[in-house]
């Protein structure tokens, strides 16, 4: 494990236990980044990335400029099933790639089948994603974090409060590894439109209550991107 992620982990567990032990409540701000950086010993980088995870968790909210009103203010503390969903952002910066790619097979599986199986679904969170992912300036970087914003949409719309907590606590791992593996896809926009049709596709099949497709192309998508992009070689 890269010192950077080690040092992630640090500055993550430390707001975490302050969260929790009740030194950091909701309305509070964090010290500055800066600040964060020199009591805990860590870059400054690793403080950013923390900060965006608990951010993503619903934890605090940032803004940029300078004055009382920006930096990173708390807005909800840890409890249950979070807690837990935090302490697996930690874990899982050591999981190895191919128990996560198994993983989310196995989840996102579920979750496709549940939701074309119920009557009530609704797609429309993740379709409002997929829009976005349509956007013709999107850099590779910010088309895989829409990517994985999708992934967790479905599973929030799914019902499931473990599978939803298990997937938001994966998703930094998730965001890593696809993030890597777009440097060895030598056509990313043609990567990058398969992918868009990929989506609308296993979209479409749950919307049409077609559970065995959903289940085979959701599949056929997270092993397709894992082999595409040089991953499956690299890691079995």
């Amino acid at each position: 494990m890269s010192d950077l992620s080690r040092a992630w982990r640090v500055v993550l567990a430390a707001i975490e236990g302050d969260l929790q032990s009740g030194r950091l409540a909701p309305g509070d701000r964090l010290p500055s980044e800066r600040d964060l950086a020199s009591s805990l010993g860590v870059g400054r980088s690793s403080v950013r990335e923390a900060l965006r995870v608990l951010e993503v968790m619903g934890l605090l909210r940032t803004a940029t400029g300078s004055g009382p009103n920006s930096g990173a203010i708390i807005t909800a503390t840890p409890q249950g099933g979070l807690s837990a969903f935090l302490r697996l952002q930690v874990a899982a910066q050591g999981f190895p790639l191919d128990d996560v790619v198994a993983t989310r097979l196995v989840l996102e599986s579920a979750v496709v089948a549940a939701l074309a199986a119920d009557p009530q679904r609704s797609t429309a969170d993740a379709r409002i994603v997929c829009d976005a992912m349509d956007a013709p300036d999107l850099t590779p970087a910010e088309f895989l974090a829409l990517d994985a914003q999708l992934h967790l949409a479905l599973a929030e719309a799914s019902g499931n409060q473990v599978i939803a907590a298990m997937m938001a606590g994966l998703r930094t791992s998730i965001e890593s590894y696809v993030q890597a593996g777009a440097e060895g896809i030598a056509d990313w926009d043609a990567a990058a439109r398969r992918l868009r049709h990929e989506h609308r596709a296993v979209l479409d099949a749950v919307d049409a209550g077609d559970v065995e497709n959903a289940r085979t192309l959701i599949h056929d998508h997270i092993t397709g991107y894992y082999a595409e992009a040089g991953l499956a070689r690299a890691h079995g």
